[in-house]
């Protein structure tokens, strides 16, 4: 049996670098991130901004309480997978190529999340 201490402290190191983004995203606009996304090629740039903002903060959150962490672990794995293709591409530049790569690393941890479950010390271990 996994120790649940142990992902607890992965789940919140996991969980806080998508709250922190999505609060960072929030306090400095959807707009401002809009406008980034738009230079990406997005057709409706805001939409995906306030998507994106909610899919950080409220898939933080759930891995970060152990809730529904599974489907959340899935879902962000999928988020950063699709954001490394999208916003991280560019492997001539070194900085993008660094972010590429730290967006697979991030998707391999919540796909061993998903496959560990969340532990006991999480709300879905207490429902258990």
């Amino acid at each position: 049996m996994p120790n649940s201490t142990l992902i607890l402290v992965a789940r919140i190191f996991l969980a806080l670098l998508f709250i922190v983004g999505g609060f960072g995203k929030l306090a400095g606009g959807p707009a401002n991130f809009a406008g980034y996304l738009g230079s990406l090629g997005f057709p409706a740039p805001l939409f995906f901004a306030w998507a994106t903002i909610a899919v950080e903060l409220l898939g933080g959150l759930a891995v970060l309480v152990g809730f529904q962490t599974r489907n959340a672990a899935y879902a962000l794995a999928a988020f950063c997978i699709a954001s490394a293709i999208v916003a991280h591409f560019d492997f001539a530049d070194q900085n993008q190529m660094t972010q590429f790569l730290k967006n697979l690393g991030l998707a391999g941890g919540f796909l061993l999340l998903a496959a560990t479950g969340p532990g006991t010390l999480s709300i879905d271990g207490r429902r258990r």
